[in-house]
Protein backbone atom coordinates (compact mmCIF):
# COMPACT_ATOMS: atom_id res chain seq x y z
CA UNK A 1 0.00 0.00 0.00
CA UNK A 2 1.38 3.40 -0.94
CA UNK A 3 1.31 6.59 1.07
CA UNK A 4 3.90 7.69 3.62
CA UNK A 5 6.63 5.18 4.41
CA UNK A 6 7.52 4.21 7.97
CA UNK A 7 10.46 6.60 8.23
CA UNK A 8 8.37 9.64 7.32
CA UNK A 9 5.62 8.61 9.74
CA UNK A 10 8.11 8.21 12.58
CA UNK A 11 9.77 11.52 11.73
CA UNK A 12 6.39 13.28 12.00
CA UNK A 13 5.48 11.50 15.23
CA UNK A 14 8.77 12.43 16.86
CA UNK A 15 8.46 16.06 15.83
CA UNK A 16 4.97 16.23 17.35
CA UNK A 17 6.24 14.48 20.48
CA UNK A 18 9.01 17.06 20.78
CA UNK A 19 6.47 19.92 20.72
CA UNK A 20 3.51 18.86 22.92
CA UNK A 21 0.80 21.44 23.52
CA UNK A 22 -2.25 21.37 25.82
CA UNK A 23 -5.92 21.91 24.95
CA UNK A 24 -6.66 24.77 22.52
CA UNK A 25 -2.94 25.65 22.45
CA UNK A 26 -1.99 23.16 19.71
CA UNK A 27 -0.59 25.88 17.42
CA UNK A 28 2.67 24.17 16.41
CA UNK A 29 0.96 20.78 16.28
CA UNK A 30 -1.72 22.04 13.90
CA UNK A 31 0.83 23.87 11.75
CA UNK A 32 2.97 20.73 11.43
CA UNK A 33 -0.07 18.62 10.57
CA UNK A 34 -1.18 21.19 7.97
CA UNK A 35 2.29 21.15 6.42
CA UNK A 36 2.11 17.36 6.08
CA UNK A 37 -1.41 17.51 4.62
CA UNK A 38 -0.42 20.13 2.06
CA UNK A 39 2.41 17.87 0.90
CA UNK A 40 -0.15 15.11 0.30
CA UNK A 41 -2.63 17.34 -1.52
CA UNK A 42 -6.31 17.38 -0.55
CA UNK A 43 -9.46 18.90 -1.99
CA UNK A 44 -10.25 21.00 1.07
CA UNK A 45 -8.28 21.92 4.18
CA UNK A 46 -10.12 23.79 6.92
CA UNK A 47 -8.28 25.63 9.69
CA UNK A 48 -8.99 28.43 12.15
CA UNK A 49 -12.43 29.31 13.59
CA UNK A 50 -14.25 27.34 10.87
CA UNK A 51 -13.03 24.03 12.33
CA UNK A 52 -15.33 24.07 15.37
CA UNK A 53 -18.48 25.67 16.74
CA UNK A 54 -16.79 28.30 18.86
CA UNK A 55 -19.61 28.69 21.36
CA UNK A 56 -19.37 24.99 22.24
CA UNK A 57 -15.66 24.96 23.10
CA UNK A 58 -15.00 23.93 26.69
CA UNK A 59 -11.96 24.48 28.94
CA UNK A 60 -10.48 27.25 26.75
CA UNK A 61 -7.44 28.82 28.48
CA UNK A 62 -7.21 32.53 29.21
CA UNK A 63 -5.83 34.96 26.63
CA UNK A 64 -2.38 35.19 28.25
CA UNK A 65 -1.94 31.43 28.16
CA UNK A 66 -3.03 31.24 24.53
CA UNK A 67 -0.65 34.04 23.58
CA UNK A 68 2.24 32.33 25.37
CA UNK A 69 1.73 29.09 23.46
CA UNK A 70 1.25 30.90 20.15
CA UNK A 71 4.60 32.62 20.70
CA UNK A 72 6.26 29.29 21.49
CA UNK A 73 4.86 27.85 18.27
CA UNK A 74 6.22 30.71 16.16
CA UNK A 75 9.63 30.38 17.82
CA UNK A 76 9.60 26.63 17.08
CA UNK A 77 9.06 27.34 13.37
CA UNK A 78 5.27 27.20 12.91
CA UNK A 79 3.85 29.15 9.97
CA UNK A 80 3.16 32.59 11.53
CA UNK A 81 0.21 33.29 9.21
CA UNK A 82 -1.45 30.05 10.26
CA UNK A 83 -0.76 30.76 13.93
CA UNK A 84 -2.44 34.15 13.47
CA UNK A 85 -5.43 32.43 11.85
CA UNK A 86 -5.76 30.26 14.98
CA UNK A 87 -5.86 33.27 17.32
CA UNK A 88 -8.07 32.70 20.31
CA UNK A 89 -7.20 29.00 20.42
CA UNK A 90 -8.97 27.92 17.24
CA UNK A 91 -6.61 25.02 16.68
CA UNK A 92 -7.14 21.73 14.82
CA UNK A 93 -7.92 21.00 11.19
CA UNK A 94 -10.31 19.15 8.89
CA UNK A 95 -8.90 17.59 5.71
CA UNK A 96 -11.23 16.46 2.93
CA UNK A 97 -10.51 14.11 0.01
CA UNK A 98 -13.20 13.81 -2.64
CA UNK A 99 -12.84 10.80 -4.93
CA UNK A 100 -16.09 10.60 -6.86
CA UNK A 101 -19.36 8.88 -6.04
CA UNK A 102 -19.50 6.92 -2.83
CA UNK A 103 -20.14 7.29 0.90
CA UNK A 104 -18.63 9.92 3.15
CA UNK A 105 -16.32 8.36 5.72
CA UNK A 106 -14.86 10.25 8.67
CA UNK A 107 -11.79 9.54 10.76
CA UNK A 108 -11.29 11.40 14.04
CA UNK A 109 -7.88 11.71 15.71
CA UNK A 110 -7.02 13.87 18.71
CA UNK A 111 -3.91 16.06 18.85
CA UNK A 112 -3.44 17.60 22.32
CA UNK A 113 -0.98 16.74 25.07
CA UNK A 114 -1.07 16.61 28.85
CA UNK A 115 0.20 19.10 31.40
CA UNK A 116 2.81 16.94 33.12
CA UNK A 117 6.63 16.65 32.96
CA UNK A 118 8.30 13.93 30.91
CA UNK A 119 10.89 11.42 32.13
CA UNK A 120 14.55 12.27 31.53
CA UNK A 121 16.38 8.95 31.96
CA UNK A 122 18.28 7.16 29.19
CA UNK A 123 15.87 4.24 29.53
CA UNK A 124 13.11 6.56 28.23
CA UNK A 125 13.37 6.37 24.42
CA UNK A 126 12.32 9.98 23.65
CA UNK A 127 15.05 11.22 26.03
CA UNK A 128 17.65 8.78 24.72
CA UNK A 129 16.86 9.52 21.06
CA UNK A 130 16.58 13.29 21.45
CA UNK A 131 12.86 13.87 20.90
CA UNK A 132 11.78 14.39 24.50
CA UNK A 133 9.38 17.29 25.12
CA UNK A 134 10.90 20.76 24.73
CA UNK A 135 7.90 22.36 26.44
CA UNK A 136 8.29 22.30 30.25
CA UNK A 137 5.59 20.53 32.23
CA UNK A 138 3.90 19.24 29.05
CA UNK A 139 4.20 15.87 27.30
CA UNK A 140 2.44 13.47 24.98
CA UNK A 141 1.67 10.95 27.70
CA UNK A 142 -1.34 9.37 26.01
CA UNK A 143 -0.28 8.79 22.40
CA UNK A 144 -2.00 11.69 20.67
CA UNK A 145 1.23 12.38 18.76
CA UNK A 146 0.82 8.90 17.30
CA UNK A 147 -2.91 9.45 16.67
CA UNK A 148 -2.23 12.62 14.64
CA UNK A 149 0.49 10.82 12.69
CA UNK A 150 -1.85 7.92 11.95
CA UNK A 151 -4.46 10.38 10.69
CA UNK A 152 -1.95 11.91 8.27
CA UNK A 153 -0.80 8.43 7.24
CA UNK A 154 -4.34 7.26 6.46
CA UNK A 155 -4.99 10.44 4.48
CA UNK A 156 -1.86 9.85 2.38
CA UNK A 157 -2.64 6.17 1.80
CA UNK A 158 -6.27 6.83 0.81
CA UNK A 159 -5.12 9.61 -1.55
CA UNK A 160 -2.93 7.05 -3.36
CA UNK A 161 -5.56 4.31 -3.42
CA UNK A 162 -8.64 3.34 -5.45
CA UNK A 163 -10.96 4.65 -2.73
CA UNK A 164 -14.29 5.89 -4.10
CA UNK A 165 -16.22 8.43 -2.04
CA UNK A 166 -15.28 11.23 0.35
CA UNK A 167 -12.88 10.98 3.29
CA UNK A 168 -12.84 13.55 6.06
CA UNK A 169 -10.06 13.42 8.64
CA UNK A 170 -10.78 15.42 11.80
CA UNK A 171 -7.71 16.53 13.75
CA UNK A 172 -9.46 17.40 17.01
CA UNK A 173 -8.08 19.66 19.76
CA UNK A 174 -8.68 19.47 23.50
CA UNK A 175 -9.61 15.83 24.09
CA UNK A 176 -7.69 15.61 27.36
CA UNK A 177 -9.92 18.31 28.85
CA UNK A 178 -13.06 16.79 27.27
CA UNK A 179 -13.29 20.21 25.66
CA UNK A 180 -13.16 19.77 21.89
CA UNK A 181 -15.50 16.94 20.93
CA UNK A 182 -18.75 18.85 21.37
CA UNK A 183 -17.45 21.86 19.43
CA UNK A 184 -16.33 19.68 16.53
CA UNK A 185 -19.51 17.60 16.56
CA UNK A 186 -21.60 20.79 16.31
CA UNK A 187 -19.42 22.39 13.61
CA UNK A 188 -21.48 21.09 10.68
CA UNK A 189 -18.56 19.10 9.26
CA UNK A 190 -20.19 15.83 10.30
CA UNK A 191 -23.57 16.59 8.78
CA UNK A 192 -22.83 14.49 5.68
CA UNK A 193 -20.73 11.78 7.34
CA UNK A 194 -22.24 8.33 6.87
CA UNK A 195 -19.58 6.34 8.71
CA UNK A 196 -17.12 7.46 11.38
CA UNK A 197 -14.03 5.83 12.81
CA UNK A 198 -12.08 7.08 15.82
CA UNK A 199 -9.07 5.43 17.36
CA UNK A 200 -6.82 5.15 20.37
CA UNK A 201 -3.44 3.53 20.63
CA UNK A 202 -2.37 1.35 23.55
CA UNK A 203 -5.03 1.05 26.25
CA UNK A 204 -3.01 -1.82 27.76
CA UNK A 205 -3.16 -3.85 24.55
CA UNK A 206 0.26 -4.93 23.18
CA UNK A 207 1.70 -4.21 19.77
CA UNK A 208 0.06 -6.51 17.25
CA UNK A 209 -3.28 -6.68 19.06
CA UNK A 210 -6.29 -5.01 17.51
CA UNK A 211 -9.63 -4.17 19.16
CA UNK A 212 -12.14 -3.85 16.34
CA UNK A 213 -14.75 -1.98 18.37
CA UNK A 214 -14.36 -0.41 21.79
CA UNK A 215 -17.37 0.07 24.08
CA UNK A 216 -17.74 0.81 27.76
CA UNK A 217 -17.33 4.58 27.48
CA UNK A 218 -18.23 6.28 30.74
CA UNK A 219 -20.14 9.52 30.28
CA UNK A 220 -18.28 12.26 32.13
CA UNK A 221 -18.82 15.79 33.41
CA UNK A 222 -16.15 17.93 35.05
CA UNK A 223 -17.07 19.80 38.19
CA UNK A 224 -15.62 23.15 39.28
CA UNK A 225 -17.00 24.37 42.60
CA UNK A 226 -16.06 27.62 44.35
CA UNK A 227 -17.29 28.04 47.92
CA UNK A 228 -17.39 31.53 49.40
CA UNK A 229 -17.69 32.30 53.11
CA UNK A 230 -16.40 35.01 55.38
CA UNK A 231 -12.97 35.69 56.87
CA UNK A 232 -12.35 36.28 60.55
CA UNK A 233 -9.51 36.14 63.09
CA UNK A 234 -9.15 32.47 63.97
CA UNK A 235 -8.12 33.19 67.56
CA UNK A 236 -9.97 36.35 68.46
CA UNK A 237 -13.34 36.12 66.67
CA UNK A 238 -13.74 32.69 65.05
CA UNK A 239 -17.50 32.85 65.51
CA UNK A 240 -17.71 35.77 63.09
CA UNK A 241 -16.33 33.76 60.17
CA UNK A 242 -18.02 31.47 57.67
CA UNK A 243 -15.45 28.72 57.10
CA UNK A 244 -15.25 27.78 53.42
CA UNK A 245 -12.73 24.99 54.10
CA UNK A 246 -15.14 23.37 56.56
CA UNK A 247 -17.79 23.48 53.84
CA UNK A 248 -15.41 21.91 51.34
CA UNK A 249 -14.45 19.18 53.81
CA UNK A 250 -18.13 18.40 54.37
CA UNK A 251 -18.71 18.36 50.63
CA UNK A 252 -15.80 16.03 49.84
CA UNK A 253 -16.86 13.51 52.48
CA UNK A 254 -20.41 13.46 51.18
CA UNK A 255 -19.51 13.42 47.48
CA UNK A 256 -17.94 10.03 48.08
CA UNK A 257 -21.06 8.97 50.00
CA UNK A 258 -23.38 9.39 46.99
CA UNK A 259 -25.22 6.06 46.65
CA UNK A 260 -24.22 3.85 43.74
CA UNK A 261 -26.96 3.14 41.19
CA UNK A 262 -28.61 -0.19 40.39
CA UNK A 263 -28.56 0.46 36.64
CA UNK A 264 -24.78 0.59 36.20
CA UNK A 265 -21.38 1.91 37.16
CA UNK A 266 -21.00 5.42 38.59
CA UNK A 267 -17.93 7.40 39.62
CA UNK A 268 -17.09 10.59 41.52
CA UNK A 269 -13.72 12.14 42.26
CA UNK A 270 -12.53 15.28 44.02
CA UNK A 271 -9.23 15.69 42.20
CA UNK A 272 -8.10 19.10 43.47
CA UNK A 273 -9.16 20.56 46.82
CA UNK A 274 -7.80 23.96 47.80
CA UNK A 275 -8.56 26.76 50.26
CA UNK A 276 -7.34 29.12 52.90
CA UNK A 277 -4.53 31.64 53.13
CA UNK A 278 -3.02 31.40 56.64
CA UNK A 279 -3.17 29.39 59.85
CA UNK A 280 -4.76 32.23 61.81
CA UNK A 281 -7.47 33.25 59.33
CA UNK A 282 -10.87 31.61 59.00
CA UNK A 283 -10.77 30.76 55.26
CA UNK A 284 -13.26 32.69 53.19
CA UNK A 285 -12.82 30.80 49.89
CA UNK A 286 -12.17 27.20 48.92
CA UNK A 287 -12.60 25.12 45.81
CA UNK A 288 -13.03 21.63 44.42
CA UNK A 289 -12.10 20.47 40.93
CA UNK A 290 -13.55 17.06 40.29
CA UNK A 291 -15.70 14.96 38.02
CA UNK A 292 -18.61 12.56 37.87
CA UNK A 293 -19.01 9.66 35.49
CA UNK A 294 -21.65 7.11 34.61
CA UNK A 295 -21.97 3.98 32.52
CA UNK A 296 -24.68 5.83 30.62
CA UNK A 297 -25.37 9.51 30.06
CA UNK A 298 -28.41 9.17 32.36
CA UNK A 299 -26.23 7.76 35.15
CA UNK A 300 -23.75 10.61 34.69
CA UNK A 301 -26.65 13.04 35.04
CA UNK A 302 -27.77 11.22 38.22
CA UNK A 303 -24.30 11.69 39.71
CA UNK A 304 -24.18 15.34 38.66
CA UNK A 305 -27.56 16.07 40.27
CA UNK A 306 -26.52 14.37 43.52
CA UNK A 307 -23.11 16.06 43.52
CA UNK A 308 -24.52 19.57 43.09
CA UNK A 309 -27.06 18.87 45.84
CA UNK A 310 -24.24 17.81 48.17
CA UNK A 311 -22.33 20.99 47.39
CA UNK A 312 -25.35 23.22 47.93
CA UNK A 313 -26.14 21.70 51.33
CA UNK A 314 -22.52 21.56 52.48
CA UNK A 315 -22.16 25.26 51.75
CA UNK A 316 -25.44 26.12 53.47
CA UNK A 317 -24.50 24.10 56.57
CA UNK A 318 -21.52 26.40 57.12
CA UNK A 319 -23.29 29.62 56.10
CA UNK A 320 -21.40 29.79 52.81
CA UNK A 321 -22.45 30.01 49.18
CA UNK A 322 -21.28 27.88 46.26
CA UNK A 323 -20.97 28.35 42.52
CA UNK A 324 -20.74 25.21 40.39
CA UNK A 325 -19.66 25.20 36.75
CA UNK A 326 -18.33 22.64 34.29
CA UNK A 327 -15.31 22.80 32.00
CA UNK A 328 -15.82 19.55 30.12
CA UNK A 329 -18.46 16.95 29.35
CA UNK A 330 -18.98 13.94 27.09
CA UNK A 331 -21.77 11.35 26.65
CA UNK A 332 -21.50 7.58 26.54
CA UNK A 333 -21.50 5.76 23.20
CA UNK A 334 -21.36 2.29 21.67
CA UNK A 335 -19.37 1.11 18.65
CA UNK A 336 -21.47 -0.27 15.80
CA UNK A 337 -20.55 -3.90 15.01
CA UNK A 338 -21.16 -3.25 11.31
CA UNK A 339 -18.08 -0.99 11.21
CA UNK A 340 -16.06 -3.07 13.66
CA UNK A 341 -16.40 -6.01 11.26
CA UNK A 342 -14.47 -4.12 8.58
CA UNK A 343 -11.68 -3.43 11.07
CA UNK A 344 -11.46 -7.07 12.13
CA UNK A 345 -11.40 -8.21 8.50
CA UNK A 346 -8.68 -5.68 7.70
CA UNK A 347 -6.62 -6.93 10.61
CA UNK A 348 -6.60 -10.42 9.11
CA UNK A 349 -4.71 -9.07 6.09
CA UNK A 350 -2.19 -6.72 7.74
CA UNK A 351 1.31 -7.88 8.61
CA UNK A 352 2.08 -7.33 12.27
CA UNK A 353 -1.45 -7.99 13.53
CA UNK A 354 -1.35 -11.25 15.47
CA UNK A 355 -4.40 -10.92 17.74
CA UNK A 356 -7.86 -9.51 17.06
CA UNK A 357 -10.52 -8.81 19.68
CA UNK A 358 -14.03 -8.08 18.46
CA UNK A 359 -14.64 -5.70 21.37
CA UNK A 360 -13.36 -4.47 24.71
CA UNK A 361 -14.46 -1.93 27.33
CA UNK A 362 -12.57 1.34 27.59
CA UNK A 363 -13.32 1.82 31.29
CA UNK A 364 -12.84 5.57 30.94
CA UNK A 365 -14.19 8.51 28.97
CA UNK A 366 -13.55 10.04 25.56
CA UNK A 367 -15.14 13.02 23.84
CA UNK A 368 -15.06 11.22 20.49
CA UNK A 369 -18.42 10.02 21.79
CA UNK A 370 -19.91 13.40 20.81
CA UNK A 371 -18.91 12.77 17.20
CA UNK A 372 -20.03 9.15 17.33
CA UNK A 373 -23.46 10.10 18.66
CA UNK A 374 -23.82 12.87 16.08
CA UNK A 375 -23.35 10.38 13.24
CA UNK A 376 -25.40 7.64 14.88
CA UNK A 377 -28.30 9.93 15.74
CA UNK A 378 -28.60 10.74 12.03
CA UNK A 379 -28.81 7.04 11.13
CA UNK A 380 -25.13 6.49 10.32
CA UNK A 381 -22.57 4.20 11.94
CA UNK A 382 -19.61 4.90 14.21
CA UNK A 383 -16.83 2.81 15.70
CA UNK A 384 -13.95 3.42 18.10
CA UNK A 385 -10.89 1.30 17.25
CA UNK A 386 -8.14 0.21 19.61
CA UNK A 387 -4.65 -0.37 18.17
CA UNK A 388 -2.29 -2.08 20.57
CA UNK A 389 1.15 -0.70 21.38
CA UNK A 390 3.77 -1.74 23.89
CA UNK A 391 4.06 1.22 26.25
CA UNK A 392 6.68 1.14 29.01
CA UNK A 393 4.70 3.40 31.33
CA UNK A 394 0.97 3.64 31.87
CA UNK A 395 -1.10 6.26 30.09
CA UNK A 396 -0.62 9.74 31.59
CA UNK A 397 2.66 8.79 33.31
CA UNK A 398 6.09 10.40 32.83
CA UNK A 399 7.52 7.31 31.12
CA UNK A 400 4.69 6.71 28.65
CA UNK A 401 5.82 6.06 25.09
CA UNK A 402 4.53 4.14 22.09
CA UNK A 403 6.08 1.32 20.10
CA UNK A 404 6.54 3.07 16.78
CA UNK A 405 6.01 -0.20 14.88
CA UNK A 406 2.33 0.10 15.82
CA UNK A 407 1.92 3.33 13.81
CA UNK A 408 2.21 1.82 10.28
CA UNK A 409 0.09 -1.11 11.49
CA UNK A 410 -2.67 1.31 12.48
CA UNK A 411 -2.40 3.20 9.19
CA UNK A 412 -2.74 0.05 7.13
CA UNK A 413 -5.59 -1.41 9.19
CA UNK A 414 -7.65 1.78 9.03
CA UNK A 415 -6.87 2.42 5.37
CA UNK A 416 -7.92 -1.11 4.43
CA UNK A 417 -11.08 -0.91 6.54
CA UNK A 418 -12.06 2.45 5.01
CA UNK A 419 -11.46 1.26 1.43
CA UNK A 420 -13.44 -1.93 1.95
CA UNK A 421 -16.22 -0.03 3.73
CA UNK A 422 -16.52 2.42 0.85
CA UNK A 423 -16.62 -0.44 -1.66
CA UNK A 424 -19.44 -2.28 0.13
CA UNK A 425 -21.10 0.08 2.64
CA UNK A 426 -23.86 -1.00 5.02
CA UNK A 427 -27.21 0.70 4.45
CA UNK A 428 -27.66 3.98 6.26
CA UNK A 429 -30.62 6.29 6.72
CA UNK A 430 -29.18 9.73 7.39
CA UNK A 431 -32.13 11.75 6.13
CA UNK A 432 -32.74 14.93 8.11
CA UNK A 433 -35.86 17.12 8.12
CA UNK A 434 -34.13 19.39 5.59
CA UNK A 435 -33.57 16.40 3.30
CA UNK A 436 -37.17 15.23 3.42
CA UNK A 437 -39.36 15.76 0.38
CA UNK A 438 -42.13 18.28 0.99
CA UNK A 439 -45.31 19.10 -0.89
CA UNK A 440 -47.35 22.29 -0.98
Amino acid sequence: MRGLDRDRLIELRRDLHRHPEPAWCEFYTTARIVEAIQAIGVDELITGPAVVAGEDRLAVPDDDTLAEWATRAREAGADPDLVDRMAGGYTGAVAVLRRGAGPTVGLRVDIDALRRPEATGDDHLPAAEGFRSTNPETMHACGHDAHATIGVGVLAAIADSDFAGTLKVFFQPAEEQIGGGKALANSGHLDDVDYLYALHIGLDHPTGELVAGIDGFLAVKHLDATISGGAAHAGGRPNEGANAVQAVATAVQNLYAIPRHEEGATRVNAGIVEGGTAANIIPETASIVGEVRGESTALKDYMWDRATRVLDHAAAMHECSVEVTTSGEAPSATSDPELAAFVAAAGETVAGVDSILDRDDLGGSEDATYLMKTVQDRGGYACFVGVGTDHPGGHHTATFDVDEDSIPIAVEVLTTAIRELAADPPDVDTATPDDATTTD
